[in-house]
């Protein structure tokens, strides 16, 4: 007569190793989704703002400028630049303060705004100067500045 051993754990055992298994299974699905939650946090305070210089165009003694503004990140409450006209030659001529803001979360926003006091055809360059104000979450000045881009189509130079 030949006796069966039984190699297996008894029942009890093998229930507590299955619910250990579906835990650590549970565990890293949850790290893996707190992860992925954070770097899209971090990518998202990061994503661009885009400056475009869109269109010049003379009003009155002035220079209208049209910006379109793309949010890739977070809204903002403010966004104020300093922005600076140079002329053909590249002597600086005006300085303004703009309030772009408020900046929707991930829209495209237009603003025109003038440069007072000096003609379209006197504009050589516009130099994004600074970011003045930056208010939105917990988005900083200096990290606004980081991730503002400058772009034209406007026939003049838009740079940072």
């Amino acid at each position: 007569m030949v006796t069966v051993i039984a190699l297996r754990a008894p029942l009890y055992r093998r229930r507590i190793g299955r619910i250990a298994l579906d835990t650590a299974a549970c565990f890293a699905l949850s790290a893996l989704l707190v992860v992925s939650a954070l770097a899209q946090d971090a990518a998202e305070k990061s994503a661009p703002i885009k400056l475009q210089l869109n269109k010049v165009e003379t009003a009155g003694e002035a220079c209208r400028i049209t910006m379109v503004i793309d949010n890739k990140g977070p809204g903002l409450k403010s966004y104020k630049v300093d922005l600076f006209a140079f002329d053909p030659e590249g002597v600086a001529q005006k300085r303004v303060a703009v309030e772009l803001g408020p900046l929707p979360p991930k829209k495209t926003t237009v603003k025109i705004f003038d440069f007072p006091g000096i003609a379209c055809n006197k504009v050589g360059r516009v130099l994004l100067n600074d970011v003045l104000a930056c208010d939105g979450g917990d988005s900083a000045r200096e990290a606004c500045l980081e991730r503002t881009e400058t772009d034209s189509k406007a026939g003049l130079p838009f740079d940072r």
